[in-house]
């Protein structure tokens, strides 16, 4: 029998990005939820699948922006999360920090990047 895939959610306004990630994460044998470009609705697919991991831009569509939505998130669950993002000034890197993130990528990354990102986490072999 074969270990479970752990679960992650990609929550990328862009969706050639999103896209990207999805490969990256699912070449590391991650069952990837992507293509959600608000923040509500991660909340919900957060509280609906439990994920093991959220990879989370911050400007998204819609009303809330993806630290808002982390926050929201943080109500109900401890799951880490790693921000991809092209916001890399203080402002939001203050708000970032009270959602207890595992990484605070800024846009453009490799797939390597993202790989020692969640190796941190999961402390395994991908």
């Amino acid at each position: 029998m074969g270990e479970e895939k752990k679960k992650v959610i990609i929550v990328e306004d862009d969706l050639i990005l999103n896209l990207l990630y999805e490969s990256y994460l699912e070449r590391l044998g991650f069952q990837t939820e992507g293509e959600l470009v608000y923040g509500k609705t991660a909340i919900e697919t957060a509280k609906k699948i439990d994920p093991d991991l959220i990879v989370m831009d911050i400007s998204l569509e819609g009303e809330i922006d993806g630290i808002e939505a982390m926050l929201q998130i943080r109500e109900f669950s401890e799951v880490p999360v790693i921000y991809i993002t092209g916001n890399s000034d203080p402002y939001h890197v203050d708000r970032a920090e009270e959602t207890n993130y595992l990484d605070y990528l800024t846009k453009p990354i490799e797939f390597e990047d993202l790989k020692k990102s969640i190796q941190k986490h999961f402390a395994t072999d991908l």
